[in-house]
């Protein structure tokens, strides 16, 4: 593909592009910045680019910048309400004091509480950190219904927790 081939394709797709990454990102600014990003990583790569396909091939582009952007280390970097911001290294890390902050104690116990077969499923899935396709396994039960009863025991944990966490939880 040349230089003026390509440079047609710009005001073709930036708006699908920048829907793409602001989708994704959430923010207009990092959206801008992630559509640049995308142009000028297709340039490079413009050899490559399926013919007749532009328009998925740009979007995967975008997708995929938007996508690294939110996992990189700089984004998630976060100052919770009440800290201050310190040089990187000194702070204990933000989910870890989130965690401390939210209850952490509270969430567990009304896990704990919770009637099957919901409970089996936090336990693994929240609290041992397992993925649901792992609980499952474990469970004998099919990956859709851990899925399915995974999202119910969310829906009830957190109309426990905001209700006080009297620990009725069906």
């Amino acid at each position: 593909m040349t230089k003026e081939q390509f440079s047609a394709l710009v005001p073709q797709f930036e708006r699908l592009v920048y829907t793409v990454c602001f989708q994704l990102v959430r923010d207009a600014a990092a959206a801008e910045d992630l559509t640049q990003d995308t142009f000028l990583s297709a340039y490079i790569h413009r050899d490559s680019m399926p013919q007749g396909y532009e328009r998925q091939w740009l979007a995967r582009i975008a997708a995929n910048k938007a996508k690294d952007h939110l996992q990189s280390a700089w984004n998630r970097r976060t100052v919770l309400p009440g800290d201050q911001e310190l040089p990187q290294g000194l702070a204990p890390p933000a989910e870890e004091v989130a965690l401390r902050r939210s209850g952490a104690a509270e969430a567990r116990t009304a896990i704990e509480h919770m009637k099957e077969p919901y409970r089996q499923v936090c336990r693994m899935c929240l609290l041992d950190e397992r993925s649901p396709e792992e609980a499952a396994l474990a469970l004998g039960r099919p990956v859709k219904t851990v899925y399915t009863q995974l999202s119910r025991a969310k829906r009830l944990l957190r109309e426990e927790l905001e209700r006080g966490g009297n620990h009725g939880i069906s």
